[in-house]
């Protein structure tokens, strides 16, 4: 189920991608041919934002976001897993607050429009929502997956097997 989401999830960010960058190329021919398109710019900033979401879950996902692992890196692997799983507890706590009022601000603003695209400016906030939705599935995921493995394998951080072998290179 996971891969399939993985999946999913890739091919959605490639194509936003695709789209942002495609948008970003034709309206700067238009614009040096004297048409500028001026809503692709705010159409390319709502896709952007979108796929900043979509990265922050994929990079969770590989546990592949910068952390300060300094005082944690001399406990134990045990130790650590239960600090990453109390830690969890609070960013999904966090989530669910940034969810629930992204959620109302979302609600806010389904009149108002964004730029010149005629599009809801709910389409922006409610990227905020659906993105804390998106990591928080991951780290439930990533909970999961760390308590049920036995081989050092921790929520946010890679492995601790394998950090002395770094150390030394």
């Amino acid at each position: 189920m996971l891969r399939l989401y993985a999946r999913i999830e890739f091919a959605l960010g490639v194509a936003i991608l695709a789209a942002i960058t495609g948008l970003v190329f034709v309206a700067a021919v238009m614009r040096f041919f004297g048409d500028p398109l001026v809503w692709s710019v705010d159409l390319a900033q709502l896709l952007f934002i979108w796929l900043c979401f979509l990265g922050a879950t994929k990079a969770l996902r590989e546990r592949a976001h910068l952390g300060v692992d300094l005082l944690v890196r001399m406990l134990g692997s045990r130790t650590r897993l239960w600090v990453e799983t109390v830690l969890s507890v609070v960013i999904l706590i966090f989530l669910g607050i940034l969810a629930w009022e992204g959620y109302g601000l979302t609600v806010l603003n389904i009149e108002r429009l964004y730029g010149d695209s005629g599009l809801s400016y709910a389409w922006v906030t409610i990227a905020v929502p659906a993105g804390a939705v998106m990591l928080s599935i991951v780290i439930i995921a990533n909970l999961m997956d760390a308590w049920r493995r036995a081989d050092g394998t921790l929520i946010f951080t890679r492995s601790v097997q394998g950090e002395n072998q770094r150390s030394e290179l």
